[in-house]
């Protein structure tokens, strides 16, 4: 609870769009888990384990709900090769960078509650639960290729989402063939994938690349800043005393 508590109450609460929903699975999460600890068979680490309970848990809620509006993601209409692109953001602490900020976030949180199931759980579980590609293929029951597949694309979405949030400034096409800019794309989201850096190399990568590579190492930072919910008063409490309940039947 204490060390995967608020990932959990994120997760679920990108999931199920609302604070009373999220709070129930994080309850059925770790009441689950509590009762399925004794078959745990440490084929899988704790923590992929826990977040397969959590994301089942997300689902039985969601089916409960009827979901319009939710959209796929093609990946050739939106790549980034026409258009203006998010202007840079410094990192300095000022109310207007603050404004910005904060108005990014939220538009990067109704275009993940917007995105389909088949996008929205892998983009939750990997830029915001912070698991690896391989922790979500395995959470998931995917292969690593569709994992990847769908993080590409919804990355691609939020970059949309960004774009028309912050101020934005033109830029020049990409300086190459169209099958360059998509190689180079992908190049940068394996980075992504991986957490490693992505060199900008000078008379590589063209100023239209680098402003959307740029923008997309923001919508990660910001992917990261959406996981650091804290837990509702009390739930922490409420959990504890159902898992109590729980053992004390169990017991019985």
């Amino acid at each position: 609870m204490d060390s995967h508590g608020t990932r959990v109450y994120a997760l679920a609460l990108r999931f199920c769009g609302n604070a009373q929903d999220a709070a129930d699975v994080v309850q059925e999460t770790f009441l689950g888990a509590y009762r399925s600890w004794p078959g745990f068979r440490g084929e899988s680490s704790a923590t992929t384990w826990l977040y397969r309970i959590a994301s089942r848990a997300c689902k039985r809620f969601h089916r409960t709900q009827a979901r319009q509006g939710a959209h796929s993601v093609p990946l050739e209409s939106d790549l980034p090769a026409t258009g203006p692109v998010p202007a840079a953001l410094t990192d300095e602490d000022t109310p207007l960078y603050r404004i910005v900020r904060r108005e990014a976030l939220e538009a990067l949180e109704v275009e993940i509650a917007a995105l389909s199931d088949d996008y929205r759980i892998p983009l939750v579980l990997k830029e915001i639960a912070g698991l690896s590609v391989a922790e979500t293929a395995e959470v998931l029951d995917m292969k690593e290729a569709t994992v990847k597949t769908r993080l590409h694309r919804a990355r691609l979405a939020l970059y949309r989402a960004l774009t028309a949030a912050v101020p934005t400034r033109d830029a020049p096409p990409p300086a190459y063939e169209e099958r360059v800019c998509i190689d180079l794309l992908n190049a940068k989201q394996d980075a992504l994938d991986r957490g490693a850096p992505f060199p900008m190399l000078d008379g590589i990568t063209c100023e239209r690349c680098r402003a959307v590579f740029q923008s997309m190492d923001l919508v990660a930072d910001l992917c990261r800043a959406a996981g650091t919910d804290h837990l509702p008063p009390g739930l922490r409490e409420r959990v504890l005393r159902e898992i109590g309940l729980a053992g004390g039947a169990r017991a019985d």
